[in-house]
């Protein structure tokens, strides 16, 4: 009886595994940062860099899929045509993408980045790099837009909100566009 139940319970284990395991998709994307720095009065304009990184997609119904990603971005701004701020991130959004038609998706989450470096490099060359002093762990939200374009690849766009400043003088927040080209496994 015992030996019945073990197997029994090892291969409603096994199919339940794979069951899941199909639901389960992982996947790299790569792209385009076009970030800035909001809040205070100060003159910025945009910094043009990039991010990368993995991602898993779980299946929860047809419609709806949770996709935790993995990325490492570049962000900042570039300031009064002074300085560059470059701050790179280790960041790991949760987005929840929803199917609106086969080959369309939305996608909206939460993210937190923890930040990999922070440098002020200013255009005179006389003052060299300094740190911004940006705070270690950033929080944001965002939303976005993809498409599938078949074959595993797609393209997505989003937009980070940050909730959180960057810096507490001046008080700054992160915002970036982000465009993406990526594969699914």
């Amino acid at each position: 009886m015992k030996k019945t139940t073990f197997l029994l319970l090892a291969a409603l284990f096994v199919y339940s595994s794979n069951a899941i395991a199909q639901k389960i998709n992982y996947g790299a994307k790569a792209g385009l940062n076009v970030s800035n720095l909001y809040g205070n009065n100060q003159d910025k304009n945009s910094l043009v860099t990039f991010h990368a990184g993995f991602f898993t997609q779980i299946e929860i119904s047809e419609k709806l899929n949770i996709q935790p990603e993995l990325l490492y971005s570049r962000q900042g701004a570039d300031l009064n045509s002074l300085y560059k701020a470059k701050l790179d991130y280790i960041s790991i959004p949760i987005q929840f993408k929803y199917n609106v038609l086969p080959k369309f998706f939305l996608q909206a989450g939460p993210q937190v980045s923890f930040l990999v470096s922070d440098k002020a490099v200013f255009y005179d060359d006389n003052i060299g790099t300094l740190d911004t002093d940006a705070k270690s762990v950033d929080f944001g939200f965002n939303t976005g837009i993809g498409l599938n374009l078949g074959a595993g690849i797609f393209t997505e766009a989003r937009y980070n909100f940050g909730i959180t400043t960057v810096a507490e003088n001046p008080d700054i927040k992160n915002g970036v566009l982000q465009i993406s080209l990526g594969y699914i496994f």
